[in-house]
């Protein structure tokens, strides 16, 4: 029994190294969510670039993050899972809107009092798919420090 607890132990500490080593990465990356008016394709194609660099970080992190917490807890691990799969689909989705606005770049100056009902849509989609992306991994964050702070801060000590 002492074996597997220092086994766990061990991968824990290893998988914090790592965790923390991406969650450096990922902050380096810095994705802002906040919807800008520009209306340059230009604009658009390098934010779909970064946003990309960005999900595939952040997944990467919450991956980590993940396989700590199936170490100590398989259900808590599996609801995690549950929110990794939500995110990576809310991440997909705010790319295709976005390769959206990058073909119709002019749909997002504010400017244009006679935007059709389809680039009011669109604009409207973008900012919503963009507040769920950020909303989803700031609850994931709060459930991953609640985890650690409970199950793995002491293990780790």
């Amino acid at each position: 029994m002492m074996d597997d607890t220092d086994e766990i132990k061990e991968s824990a500490k290893n998988h914090s190294k790592i965790l923390a080593k991406i969650g450096t990465e990922l902050s380096e990356i810095q994705f802002n969510f906040k919807v800008l008016d520009k209306t340059s394709a230009d604009y658009w194609q390098k934010r779909i670039e970064h946003f990309k660099k960005y999900h595939k970080k952040g997944m990467e992190y919450y991956a980590e993050a993940h396989l700590l917490m199936s170490l100590v807890e398989k259900e808590n691990a599996g609801l995690f899972l549950l929110s990794m799969s939500k995110l990576r689909q809310l991440g997909a989705k705010l790319i295709e809107i976005l390769e959206k606005v990058k073909e119709n770049p002019t749909i997002m100056s504010s400017k244009d009092k006679q935007q059709s009902r389809w680039s009011k849509e669109l604009k409207e989609e973008l900012i919503q798919y963009s507040n769920k992306n950020i909303q989803l991994e700031k609850e994931m964050n709060v459930k991953f420090r609640e985890f650690y702070d409970k199950h793995l801060k002491k293990l780790l000590e």
